[in-house]
């Protein structure tokens, strides 16, 4: 078997409204680049990338070279052909690698006849629970969802959240107010919900010194963990060594370099393992069972998924013995999807695993078309920019908060 063709699609698929965050805003849409991997037998695998708010059509274009010819069983080989270490300092391809193995993982479970997960080792379980991902939000544009800025806001949007999917874990994301007013927020959301567990991540936006005193003011509530106050594993470090909540994150322990120097001098106790920022699931397997060895927990981290991504998360979810923790999506936050079917079911906070061959999903041709064509008419978006606060932008550690008085 060889691989014959990549054809990247760019679509852009809507939120129910604009999501805002420390570095800016998903505006009320995601944009992602679907591949689509062909065999010389006819098989097609899937894959799915993100890429703040831009097309990555033209890069998995540059790389037809390296595939075509390649057998899609093998993984190892197609790792160093496209993401050689030394290479990499030059052109960084770790996230179009996940994609293309995504649709190579699903090649093989078609040809095998057998799901993903029996791949990797065989599931654990036969659901993977999620977090709800609760944000700060703007009204969106056709006046369907109300925005989310004031804490009586936030409290009926996770109400409803609860009563529509079931969800028992809940994360919010910071970075937007000043810590002092999302610190009364998250305190209301604990009073609010007893016995639901919670997290917060300010995207790494805080200093190390708010970072502690942050984490001070929250030692009472049933916190799974802190994701992400303040950046770089040192800042991190500076943090932990002064706070008794445990401290998670997704941006300064994403390879495995700086895992090792994460077990060597402890920064994060938890790591969230994203299917595309490590470079495939199978990168993911190794590193939590490199976690597993040092009893680091795990989750899987979510950077904004359509159905295929989600179902790569699902397949990781299903087979780590060490998911310590509910894991992460933004899935529910989107209007529709381009698979078949339709947007995967949450019910009582939990997704079902695919059990189809390969990943379990196919694509909703006309649905991917729709959205294709809205891609062209709408382009990308700057994920590091506000559209509705014109010149600003972030510092790190940042001061510039938005006001929660004002609507926006």
């Amino acid at each position: 078997m060889k691989i014959v063709d990549i054809r990247p699609t760019t679509v852009t698929v809507p939120l129910e409204a604009p999501l805002r965050h420390s570095n800016g805003e998903h505006w009320g849409r995601f944009v992602r680049t679907v591949i689509e991997v062909e065999t010389d037998d006819g098989l097609i695998g899937l894959g799915e990338m993100g890429g703040g708010g831009e097309s990555a059509e033209l890069q998995f274009l540059g790389l037809k070279p390296y595939l075509v010819g390649h057998d899609p069983f093998a993984l190892e080989e197609l790792r160093f052909k496209i993401c050689n270490p030394t290479a990499s300092l030059y052109n960084n391809r770790t996230q179009l690698m996940a994609a293309i193995e995504f649709a190579c993982l699903d090649i093989v479970g078609q040809a095998l006849g057998l799901p993903v997960y029996k791949l990797l080792g065989g599931k654990l379980r036969d659901e993977v629970p999620l977090s709800s991902y609760l944000f700060f939000r703007y009204r969106s544009d056709d006046g369907r969802y109300d925005e989310v800025r004031t804490i009586e806001q936030l409290l009926a949007h996770t109400r409803e959240l609860k009563e529509t999917y079931g969800f028992r874990t809940h994360k919010l994301k910071a970075g937007v107010f000043d810590p002092g007013y999302e610190l009364e927020a998250y305190q209301a959301l604990a009073g609010e919900f007893p016995e639901d567990s919670f997290r917060i991540d300010p995207n790494a936006c805080w200093s190390v010194e708010e970072s502690i005193w942050f984490a001070s003011q929250i030692e009472h509530i049933r916190n799974d963990y802190l994701e992400d106050p303040t950046w770089g594993l040192n800042g991190m470090r500076r943090v932990r060594e002064k706070t008794r909540i445990p401290l998670a994150t997704n941006t300064v322990v994403v390879n495995f370099e700086q895992l090792a120097q994460n077990i060597l001098h402890p920064a994060a106790d938890v790591i969230l393992l994203d299917t595309t920022f490590w470079g495939g699931i199978r990168a993911c397997m190794k590193a939590a069972h490199v976690c597993e060895t040092f009893q680091l927990g795990v989750s899987v981290h979510s950077s904004g998924e359509l159905g295929i991504q989600l179902a790569t998360m699902l397949h990781l979810g299903a087979v780590l013995p060490n998911l310590s923790f509910d894991i992460d999506a933004h899935y529910h936050h989107l209007r529709d999807d381009i698979v078949q079917g339709g947007k995967f079911r949450i019910i009582d906070g939990k997704i079902q695993v695919p059990e189809e061959p390969g990943l379990g999903v196919k694509l909703d041709r006309e649905r991917l078309q729709h959205y294709a064509e809205l891609y062209k008419k709408l382009g990308g978006y700057p994920y590091d920019r506000d559209s509705r606060r014109p010149g600003w932008y972030p510092l790190l550690p940042n001061e510039r908060w938005a006001d929660p008085t004002i609507a926006e």
